[in-house]
């Protein structure tokens, strides 16, 4: 009992180490994209599109379902979810929910010691749990950048020189949120992502890998992977994600998209 009381500290802790100001900002400004991305949003640096990195992002979107992956108007995903603290021996066994419907969004996480949820309806961001903590908006990392690569505002770029050795490209979005790709050079599919986000002012980071991918109605969407999350003063999360249920293209009601208060 003394670890579950432990770990449920630990575990609050770092999902929430950053909120201590959260009363002093909007709900929409807790979030932010990085330095360097909000630079480059703004002109500060300039960002120039690259060829082959956009073929890549061609051929992983293909490698996804092409057409059907980008007018994929909305995807849910339930599923269960094992979450541990870098240092901690044992890990919270959690179920989880999300949903994405264009801008809309639902992050879900149950469990016993730390439930969390966090809904955008498309104006507002709200949550509730975690002390009052906004995780990055689900729309603006991940695949979902993918569905946005023709248009003109999402500027697609080869890796930094850190990542040279890997195959994959950055995107960038028109308010400054990137994520670097990593792509399987024999299937074309993403196998997994990285980005960085500002949360009251600290960065994190996030980063996934992929294990196993499933074919829903000519769509692949992630089935089994692992995302870890890197919070200001070097505290760390490690989740394991196994969806159970996929659904694209579903009817999804507006009230999926708030929190109640």
């Amino acid at each position: 009992m003394k670890k579950l009381l432990i770990f449920a500290f630990l575990t609050t802790s770092v999902i929430s180490i950053s909120a201590q100001k959260v009363e002093e900002k909007k709900p929409d400004d807790k979030v932010k994209p990085t330095t360097i991305a909000v630079k480059e949003s703004l002109g500060m640096v300039e960002v120039k599109a690259d060829a082959s990195a956009l073929e890549l992002a061609k051929n992983a979107v293909k490698a996804h379902g092409g057409d059907k992956f980008k007018g994929m108007l909305t995807l849910a995903v339930k599923g269960s979810a094992d979450i541990s603290v870098e240092g901690q021996s044992f890990s919270l066994v959690s179920s989880f929910y999300t949903a994405l419907a264009g801008e809309k969004y639902r992050i879900e996480l149950n469990n016993a010691l730390f439930p969390f949820k966090q809904t955008y309806n498309g104006e507002q961001t709200s949550s509730s749990g975690g002390r009052g903590v906004n995780l990055p908006p689900l729309n603006k990392i991940g695949l979902p950048l993918l569905q946005n690569i023709d248009q003109k505002d999402f500027v697609i770029t080869a890796l930094d020189e850190k990542k040279k050795k890997k195959s994959g490209f950055r995107i960038t979005s028109p308010d400054g949120f990137s994520t670097d790709f990593f792509v399987d050079e024999k299937t074309g599919q993403i196998k997994g992502y990285e980005a960085t986000f500002i949360v009251n002012d600290i960065s994190s980071t996030t980063s996934v890998e992929i294990d196993k991918l499933r074919e829903v109605e000519g769509v692949l969407i992630p089935e089994k992977y692992s995302q870890r999350f890197e919070f200001g003063g070097g505290l760390i999360v490690y989740s394991a994600f196994k969806a159970k249920e996929i659904f694209v293209n579903t009817k999804l009601d507006d009230d999926v998209f708030t929190t109640p208060k």
